[in-house]
């Protein structure tokens, strides 16, 4: 893509790096890009950050069809740029984009725009600790036109935000329900495509997760509410008699680029990993025998979310407020990749130049 950039003449001031937060701060420029149905993509920019002018009648206002990808740009010590695995985030994203028949961004485009946008903001990129740029690709549909149908012009942008960690307490176990009532995803369904949907529909349990003193939700399968699928915004793995078990990848389980990573490093590392079905009922049964020694969250924001607590109809039947060996050190590996102070022999990262 040929990119034009239009230059912002009110660059704003940099937060401090201390206090970030998640996604509390924008930087100066955002990547816009456009699509038609009788001219596809087109128009590749970079502009200064700002508000977008909608028509009431937008189609995603009323139908949402809308798909978006999270990934991180680090700063290391010898000051390259490195981004984790953009290419998984490229693919899922055309993926996602079938399900919702949305158009499918050639995945060097979609590289692309981000590699330039972290060049033209890498400023930008706090190099505290923990801290990291959050990269935000999404795309929508744009058509005011009323109707369920796939619409004739999309945008798709690219935000960028410095964050430090995504929970407040840090690298701290937190605490979860179990949700059996109602459902986020099944078979069939959106739960494998990173869509606005998704997590819509997962804020009534998270409100009545938080109103009982719990941090996340752990859902269930939507058919029979009995095998462990996801926690909130992030895939789940249990430590169970030594053996790593986590969903399969079956239609209503995201794909996680953290969890893809997760699943090697600790296959490198000789543990052995079970992609199957967990029910409930032996997850209550592994913990009550001491089976169940370490459990944990991955995804892109937080990375690793070790699980201290986890709770089932009003009865706590796993209680660890420390963080696990394996948790430990999967977040250790992990982030020394991401951050170039481990080797990365996976191939992973990808240098902003």
């Amino acid at each position: 893509m040929e990119i034009r950039v239009i230059e912002n003449k009110n660059l704003k001031a940099k937060p401090d790096k201390n206090a970030l937060g998640f996604g509390k701060y924008y930087t100066d420029y955002m990547f816009m890009l456009d699509w038609y149905s009788d001219k596809g993509f087109t128009d590749p920019r970079i502009i200064p950050y700002g508000p977008i002018e909608f028509d009431p009648a937008s189609l995603v206002l009323h139908y949402a069809q809308e798909t978006f990808e999270g990934l991180k740009a680090y700063k290391t010590a010898d000051g390259r740029i490195l981004l984790f695995r953009p290419d998984m985030n490229a693919k899922r994203f055309q993926k996602s984009n079938e399900r919702l028949c949305m158009p499918v961004l050639p995945e060097e485009d979609f590289i692309q725009a981000i590699v330039e946008l972290v060049k033209k903001e890498q400023d930008w990129i706090p190099d505290l600790p923990g801290t990291s740029l959050y990269i935000r690709p999404f795309m929508f549909a744009y058509q005011p036109k009323l109707g369920v149908h796939a619409a004739e012009h999309y945008k798709f942008l690219v935000i960028l935000s410095p964050v430090g960690s995504y929970y407040k307490e840090g690298l701290q176990p937190v605490k979860i329900y179990v949700e059996d009532q109602l459902v986020r995803a099944v078979k069939g369904g959106t739960g494998f495509a990173k869509c606005g949907g998704n997590y819509a529909s997962s804020i009534l349990a998270q409100m009545k997760a938080e109103e009982m003193g719990y941090s996340q939700v752990l859902w269930l399968d939507g058919v029979e509410h009995k095998y462990v699928e996801e926690v909130g915004t992030m895939n789940v793995m249990f430590v169970i008699d030594g053996k790593i078990v986590t969903a399969p990848l079956e239609g209503s389980v995201l794909p996680g680029v953290t969890r893809d990573s997760m699943i090697q490093l600790l296959k490198d590392k000789g543990y052995t990993v079970e992609e199957r079905k967990l029910s409930i009922q032996e997850l209550i049964a592994s913990a009550k025998e001491g089976k169940l020694s370490e459990a944990f969250g991955t995804g892109t924001a937080a990375v690793i979310s070790p699980i201290g607590t986890l709770a089932y109809k009003d009865e706590v039947f796993f209680n660890n407020p420390q963080i696990g060996e394996i948790s430990q050190m999967l977040y250790d590996t992990l982030t020394g990749i991401q951050t170039g102070r481990l080797e990365d022999k996976f191939g992973w990262t990808y240098e902003v130049k």
